[in-house]
């Protein structure tokens, strides 16, 4: 796209501060449009001004006030587009650190006619000239938000371009299927040696497998970037708190032998195997016994109903109680692992003779359980294996690809769609109605590839990032 389009808004000079806020070794404040380098040299005292130095070389100056006093000792550099990181001018000043020069820097540009840079521009920027495309941009976001080593490495991964290499080449594959499917609707009498029902069938799975597999990568990546939110339930005095406080090696809830201690919600993130584990300590979940209590019930079972996983903390030294059913009952169908606390201490058992775990174990046969003590810190290891496995699977974190919950959702889309048009030629309602459904797979693709021309989708996007960005 040019450059200097209207729709492309960079036909003025923008600026902002790049670094951080606050004191530190130096601080850079960066300019982008056609007239960064003569704004610059307006307000730069150097021994070779910027409009006579190659790009990427590094000149030593000064910074000049409104008198055109030196403030600031300072050096400047600037990259030729279409080779800068917005495809356009670029200028960096690298002042040195600290909240007053980089403001007094950027307050200067601006009163010889830079324009404040809106928050995530210089990137927008460099997508519209197709410096970048725009699941790179969003890439550029979760480099910057990443939490882990693992989600550093999946954002760049999708940064070097693997998530939009793969999206495109399924992008192509829709295409091509449209355009056979239309050139055999239009030329029925034709004895085409594709547009069979069947063989657009086989088509839809191939694809429809490729997305599911990106689906994947993807899913990994989110996971890697965003984190699992894990909500620490079960009845009062069970160890809940002593669970979080082993996991984190740290105290940070309080540990009473009274029931009910915890009345609100405490959150901590742990990160594990790459990946942020955002653990949410509840009270303890049953009959209130006062109105402060009954709020910490109330906001435990929301914790209970958001998260991605849940532990429920069992008692190992006593009996299984009625609770424990109505748990069971519960997490039937939802994500959860069962941790048996209390293995350092004899197991309870009820009438019969079963123990909690046995107990447990009866009512829901197919659920991780491990038996694990807070107090001693034993099992806990297997405990966040089984966490991340309920979530990740076995499926490996070093494939993961970076995807914001907007792209994965277009992803799911997509395939849903694919989903469709199959059905709709296995029931017999035709390839034109199969068609319109891959339409919109191939317009969901679009969007996740940001070549839909959607400039609402664009600013919300980049709305998310910070300002010199």
């Amino acid at each position: 796209m040019d450059s200097t389009s209207p729709h492309s808004g960079t036909q003025d000079t923008i600026a902002a501060i790049a670094t951080a806020w606050g004191e530190a070794g130096i601080a850079i404040v960066r300019l982008s449009g056609a007239e960064a380098r003569r704004l610059a040299d307006r307000q730069l005292s150097l021994a070779v001004p910027l409009s006579g130095t190659p790009s990427r070389y590094l000149r030593n100056g000064y910074l000049l006030d409104e008198k055109g006093d030196a403030i600031d000792q300072v050096l400047a550099v600037w990259f030729a587009p279409p080779k800068s990181y917005t495809g356009e001018e670029v200028v960096e000043i690298h002042t040195h650190g600290g909240t007053l020069v980089a403001q007094k820097c950027l307050e200067l540009l601006l009163c010889r006619g830079a324009r404040l840079a809106e928050p995530g521009e210089f990137t927008k920027r460099a997508f519209l000239s197709g410096r970048i495309d725009l699941t790179q941009a969003e890439a550029v976001l979760g480099i910057i938000r990443s939490r882990s080593d693992e989600a550093l490495r999946a954002a760049a991964r999708t940064l070097k371009g693997e998530l939009a290499s793969f999206a495109r080449d399924i992008y192509d594959e829709l295409l091509a299927l449209s355009g056979k499917m239309e050139v055999s609707l239009d030329f029925p009498e034709e004895d085409l040696p594709y547009g069979s029902d069947e063989d657009t069938s086989h088509s839809l799975q191939a694809i429809r497998q490729s997305l599911e597999d990106l689906l994947d990568r993807c899913a990994t990546g989110f996971l890697l970037r965003e984190g699992i939110r894990v909500a620490i339930v079960g009845r009062p005095n069970v160890g809940k708190s002593s669970l979080l406080n082993a996991l984190l090696r740290e105290s940070r809830a309080i540990v009473t032998a009274i029931p009910g201690t915890t009345r609100d919600l405490i959150e901590e993130v742990l990160t594990y195997r790459g990946i942020p584990l955002r653990l949410v300590d509840t009270a303890g979940m049953g009959i209130p016994s006062d109105e402060v209590e009954a709020i910490g019930i109330s906001l435990a079972e929301e914790a209970f109903k958001n998260a991605d996983v849940r532990i429920w903390v069992a008692d190992g030294s006593a009996p299984p109680a009625p609770f424990d059913f109505d748990m069971a009952d519960r997490l039937r169908d939802l994500v959860h692992v069962v941790a048996v606390n209390k293995s350092d201490l004899p197991p309870g058992r009820d009438e019969t003779g079963r123990t909690t775990e046995e107990a447990i174990s009866e009512l829901l046969p197919e659920s991780p359980m491990l038996s694990i003590s807070a107090k001693k810190g034993t099992g806990l290891d297997s405990l966040k294996d089984a966490v991340v496995s309920s979530i990740a699977g076995g499926g490996a974190l070093d494939s993961g690809l970076n995807a914001s919950a907007r792209q994965v959702n277009e992803i799911r889309a997509a395939i849903g769609f694919l989903r469709d048009a199959s059905a709709a030629l296995e029931s017999g309602l035709g390839q034109d109605i199969a068609g319109s459904c891959i339409s919109e797979a191939r317009s969901a693709m679009e969007r996740l590839l940001g070549i839909s021309g959607d400039d609402t989708l664009l600013d919300y996007i980049f709305s998310q990032f910070c300002v010199g960005k």
